[in-house]
Parts: C-alpha cells; structure tokens; sequence
C-alpha cells in the first residue's frame, strides 16, 4: 500500500466514524461524550483531506482551490503507476 492509499483508508475510517455518530446521535441527542467525538473525528477528517487535498489534489470537484478544474488535473487514476 502506497503513502496515497494509507491518507485514503485514514481518511475514510474518520467519515466513517462521523457517518456513525451522527445516526447514533439522531437517538441519542444528549450524549456529550458522542458529540464530543464527532465533533474529534470531524476536526481529524477535515485535516488528514486537506493534507491529501495538499499533497494530491483535490478529491471532488467541490474542493475550494482557487480553480474549480483543478481536479480534472493529471494523472488519472487509470495513469498511476503500479507500486
């Protein structure tokens, strides 16, 4: 696994975890320890996507960089080489 896929699977597992809390706290709205959670796992994620964001580019085309084509730039997936 390649330094971009490790930032991908980290980034993933802290959507996940916010994904997660937010349905166990649509029942559970008083939980200050899951609020508090969330609220790490939204601070983690949104910094492990702008460190990938820096080091790879943009993820969606919603990626505020100054140049909404930027995220057509390549390579490709397809283009990349295998490890």
């Amino acid at each position: 696994m390649n330094e971009r896929e490790r930032m991908l699977r980290r980034l993933s597992t802290y959507d996940f975890a916010v994904q997660e809390l937010h349905i166990y706290l649509d029942t559970h709205p008083n939980d200050t320890a899951a609020a508090n959670a969330l609220n790490y796992y939204e601070d983690k994620g949104n910094t492990a996507r702008r460190e990938f964001e820096d080091k790879f580019g943009p993820l969606t085309p919603m990626t505020e960089t100054g140049n909404r084509w930027a995220w057509i730039a390549d390579p490709w997936p397809w283009d990349q080489q295998e490890g």
